[in-house]
Order: C-alpha cells, then sequence, then structure tokens
C-alpha cells in the first residue's frame, strides 16, 4: 500500500479562496453599505440550486428579522451576517463543496458559549418550523 499524496486544495476550495479575494476588495463597501451587501447575499443565494436556494432565502429572513443588528455580506463566496464587520454566522451550500447537507455556521464573534464546550455548526438537510425556531434563537442569543 503505497502513502497517500497529499493534493493541495480541491477545485471549490480554491473558487472560495478566489471568491474570498475578490469579496475583500469589496469589503469596506459591503461594511458600510447595507444595501451593497444584501444585494450580494440576494444573488449568491440566487446562483444556489433548490433545496439551498430555498434554505438560504429563509434563513436570510429569520436572520433580519431576530438578528437586525447584523449586515448581509458574502464571505468566501457564501451568505454571511457579520457585526462591526466581523461574519457572527453564515450559511454554506450543500453544492458548494459536494456535502451532503448545507451547513449553518457561527463564528467566534457569536455570543454562543455554554462552559467549555459548544456548537458552532449545524447540518441542515431541511426547514420545518421546529428548526427555524431553533435558528432565530441561536441567532437571537448570538447577538446578545
Amino acid at each position: 500500500m503505497s502513502p497517500k499524496k497529499d493534493v493541495g486544495f480541491t477545485e471549490e476550495e480554491q473558487a472560495a479562496m478566489k471568491e474570498r479575494s475578490q469579496e475583500l476588495k469589496s469589503a469596506a463597501r459591503a461594511d458600510k453599505d447595507r444595501a451593497f451587501g444584501e444585494s450580494a447575499v440576494l444573488a449568491k443565494i440566487a446562483e444556489m440550486t433548490e433545496p439551498d436556494r430555498g434554505m438560504a432565502l429563509r434563513l436570510h429572513e429569520i436572520i433580519k428579522a431576530n438578528a437586525p443588528v447584523l449586515s448581509p455580506k458574502t464571505w468566501y463566496g457564501m451568505p454571511a451576517y457579520a457585526r462591526d464587520g466581523k461574519v457572527v454566522c453564515f450559511f454554506q451550500s450543500a453544492h458548494k463543496f459536494n456535502t451532503r447537507y448545507a451547513t449553518i455556521g457561527f463564528n467566534d464573534a457569536a455570543n454562543l458559549d455554554e462552559g467549555a464546550l459548544w456548537p458552532v455548526a449545524f447540518a441542515l438537510k431541511d426547514l420545518t418550523t421546529a428548526e427555524e425556531a431553533k435558528i432565530a434563537e441561536l441567532v437571537r442569543k448570538a447577538v446578545s
């Protein structure tokens, strides 16, 4: 058996890094102009395939309603929501990295601490009323 070769970054990861480089060039505008950031997020959502597009759009509405202090922006080509320029939460479509489920994640700017261990990312295959309520609760806590 031969040792596995390190193949570096996947094509999807390389594309995400390229998107991030482009985002950094327009980040200052997105941080100052909420409409510009929201337009970029909605454009990324529109590029997604179903069911990710529907979930991302619904998450966008949930986050706006429950954490109006967060500004929409793109982050590595994904819809993200930031406070003071720091991403608090984001959505990653399943298609983005060819995974079997989408993800809603929270960065260290999110106030979700629970002792010494707490979840910061959640697999998402569908959005029912129960999941929507849980996400709304997490988003409110993240910005508290």
